[in-house]
């Protein structure tokens, strides 16, 4: 197998691993209950989307 003829230095290294890190979601507010939601989807608590009833959720 081939070896790397010399040692990589830090930056190098640090410049391929500059997009391995870890993404913090993007949270909206649900405007009905004000829990924090991700975008374009359903409430978890309340079960609204859109202003629409999507899951009851009292049935859960």
């Amino acid at each position: 197998m081939p070896n790397p003829k010399r040692k990589l230095a830090k930056s190098w290294r640090g410049n391929r691993r500059s997009h391995d890190h870890v993404h913090v979601p993007n949270l909206s507010l649900c405007p009905r209950c004000n829990q924090p939601k991700l975008s374009h989807r359903v409430c978890g608590t309340c079960g609204y989307y859109k202003g629409a009833l999507v899951i009851d959720m009292k049935k859960l």
